[in-house]
């Protein structure tokens, strides 16, 4: 029996999951806006039609994971596909096949939902994670990604 459960993220879990994404932008050298985070992620979680999935890694009735996905639109293959947002683990839980449990639950979502791809990015200095994509199968397409800010109204 598994010592972990994966499931749905729920509104309980917003707090946790915000620390898990402030020490997933960290470990990617990047900046996060941690006031309100989770307040911000709640409103989006908690709204089904914008199509946000979540899901949690719990042990020891602990979030120690989390990944965030959802259904787009590729103009070039006329169809739809997941993108892959976020996977993070807590160091503690890597190379236990948990990741790879999260990808599966995500790759039978893409099935029913009749996507044939899930796409994501990884920084480049990310080799562990990388070289764990590269095992699953995953191809690697390089793209520069850009920013521009938007003012709100």
């Amino acid at each position: 029996m598994p010592d972990h459960i994966i499931r749905p993220a729920t509104s309980r879990d917003v707090d946790a999951l915000a620390q898990l994404m402030v020490a997933h932008a960290r470990y990617e050298q990047s900046i996060i806006e941690e006031e309100g985070l989770a307040s911000r992620f709640e409103k989006h979680l908690a709204n089904p039609d914008q199509g946000l999935r979540c899901l949690v890694v719990e042990q020891n009735e602990q979030l120690v994971g989390y990944t965030t996905f959802i259904k787009q639109f590729s103009t070039w293959d006329a169809g739809f596909y997941i993108y892959l947002d976020c996977l993070y683990l807590d160091e503690s839980t890597r190379s236990q096949g948990i990741g790879q449990e999260l990808m599966e639950q995500i790759r039978a979502y893409a099935s029913i939902e009749g996507c044939r791809q899930i796409q994501w990015q990884t920084p480049d200095f990310n080799t562990g994670a990388i070289k764990f994509y590269k095992r699953l199968g995953a191809r690697a397409k390089s793209k520069e990604r850009f920013f521009w800010e938007v003012q709100s109204p």
